[in-house]
């Protein structure tokens, strides 16, 4: 199977992620293309796709602007195929955060007119020593409020490899595509 792999990552963790799907994917024997949305020099075929799988970090409540505008301009070929968008946050890290990262994709599905056939929320990791002052100090005092995490730790990864794997072996099964439709669930939550 075909599958492409196009992401947007600010601080690594959603290129770490998509690039874990990529490994899988390819070890299980499909043919993966793995592209960098914000890498304007390459040319992407979405037409020859079996599956598209699609990620994005958030920060500050919204996917990285290159994502979005990619979005928005591939849509008609992305709905032409079974899509996976996988929405990289903290607050997908803890059980009373998931609406909110929920709502960060809703607000990206209405700013890009674009609906996947598939999403998954998964949470993120935070790297305090990439940070300034100020978003050291939004993530301790504001997403990370009252969390169990200790916020001297410089570098923490909230993702759950294993709840991943099983994200996109759902997403990759052969009884996919008789099961899109327009009002799809999640993949996994």
């Amino acid at each position: 199977m075909k599958v492409v792999i196009l992401f947007a990552s600010l601080e690594g963790q959603t290129r770490k992620i998509a690039h874990f799907a990529q490994d899988m994917l390819r070890k299980a024997g499909h043919e993966v293309a793995l592209f960098d949305v914000a890498d304007k020099t390459v040319s992407i075929d979405l037409e020859n796709a079996d599956r598209i799988i699609l990620a994005g970090s958030v920060h500050e409540r919204r996917h990285p602007m290159a994502l979005e505008v990619f979005l928005a301009a591939h849509r008609h070929a992305l709905e032409t195929h079974p899509t996976l968008l996988i929405s990289v946050s903290l607050s997908a890290a803890f059980p009373e955060g998931l609406e909110e990262a929920e709502d960060y994709l809703v607000e990206m599905m209405m700013r890009t007119r674009f609906t996947p056939s598939y999403r998954a929320l998964v949470a993120g990791a935070v790297r305090t020593r990439k940070y300034d002052y100020f978003a050291r100090q939004v993530v301790r005092h504001v997403v990370l409020r009252g969390r169990d995490y200790d916020p001297n730790e410089e570098e923490h990864e909230f993702t759950d490899w294993a709840r991943l794997e099983r994200t996109l072996w759902d997403f990759m099964s052969p009884r996919l595509i008789e099961s899109i439709a327009p009002e799809s669930e999640s993949v996994s939550g």
